[in-house]
């Protein structure tokens, strides 16, 4: 069953960004928001975890919480949501692991 996982917490302020990469399985998706999105930051550790994450995991952001922080340029494979897409994409997994 595919998972997608929402992560919302700043990964230097919480742990759940660390519990979360290792249960990330194939078809899984990654949805970053509010000061998980700080994960992106060029040069940081939880960037590079991202950008080695396996290719059958997708990594998404909502682009607003992206903007809002001005990161930057992202890696290729980061797909930018704005909140109906969000909508859109929580029907598309079986289910939806909010890391509150």
């Amino acid at each position: 069953m595919a998972t997608l996982h929402v992560l919302s917490a700043s990964p230097f302020a919480s742990d759940h960004f660390a519990g979360c990469l290792p249960l990330l399985g194939a078809g899984d998706g990654l949805l970053l928001c509010g000061d998980a999105v700080y994960a992106l930051r060029a040069a940081t550790g939880q960037r590079r975890q991202l950008e080695q994450l396996a290719a059958d995991v997708t990594l998404y952001a909502l682009a607003e919480d992206v903007e809002a922080r001005a990161l930057g340029e992202l890696p290729a494979r980061v797909a930018l949501l704005d909140y109906p897409g969000f909508v859109e994409l929580c029907g598309r997994f079986e289910r939806v692991n909010s890391w509150l």
